[in-house]
């Protein structure tokens, strides 16, 4: 089977529907009681720019998709709606996706925070792989602006309602330069982040000295 994964555009209006349909039913199994996807939202999401699609080439038929949520005048951003057709589940193309997406964000949007809130192990592992890094639950969950920010979003719901007994992990991938500007859990992750790579470079370091201290001998 051949793939695709590309940023949407107007030709993907066709899917639209499916892909709302695919959202709601994904929704209605877990309970959050978020409100109903439309086909409208998704073209909307197309339209913007901000969303990926991957389909089957031979078959023309929809596999996933995921759109940017932007909010904050660009200051967080965050993916919103990852959604695999049933039919294609378990085969990777969560990880293709938001491989693609991560490109499309760190393009567009260079300077933003990007968030992730997630219960999914396979989504915490890719996360992980393209540099974002866990950041305590209760400080995020105290911050203003991710209440402001955030209200809308389809995770928000069922976090409210369960609380810290909802199992969801907080991830941010957050740009170096921008993180004075963020909350205090954000400038906590950079100085863990700086503080792990002069460990490494010190270890590297020592690993190095190691030959010539024999060779002195």
């Amino acid at each position: 089977m051949n793939t695709i994964v590309r940023i949407a555009h107007s030709d993907d209006h066709q899917y639209a529907a499916l892909i709302a349909d695919e959202m709601n039913l994904s929704a209605s199994k877990r309970g959050t009681g978020i409100s109903l996807r439309t086909p409208e939202y998704i073209i909307e999401k197309i339209d913007s720019g901000l969303a990926v699609i991957a389909l089957n080439a031979d078959s023309k038929e929809w596999i996933g998709f995921c759109s940017i949520e932007v909010w904050d005048h660009q200051r967080y951003i965050a993916n919103t709606g990852l959604i695999i057709s049933s039919k294609y589940r378990g085969n990777g193309f969560s990880k293709d996706i938001k491989e693609k997406l991560f490109d499309l964000e760190r393009k567009q949007f260079p300077r933003s925070t990007i968030f992730s809130l997630t219960t999914c192990p396979a989504v915490i592992h890719i996360n992980a792989a393209l540099g974002y890094k866990r950041v305590n639950f209760g400080e995020v969950m105290s911050d203003p602006w991710f209440h402001q920010g955030c209200h809308s979003w389809v995770n928000y719901v069922e976090l409210m309602r369960k609380g810290p007994e909802s199992g969801y992990v907080a991830m941010v991938y957050v740009p170096e330069e921008e993180a004075a500007l963020l909350p205090l859990w954000g400038s906590r992750l950079l100085g863990k982040l700086k503080r792990l790579r002069k460990s490494k470079r010190a270890h590297a370091g020592q690993r190095q000295l190691v030959p010539q201290l024999a060779i002195n001998r």
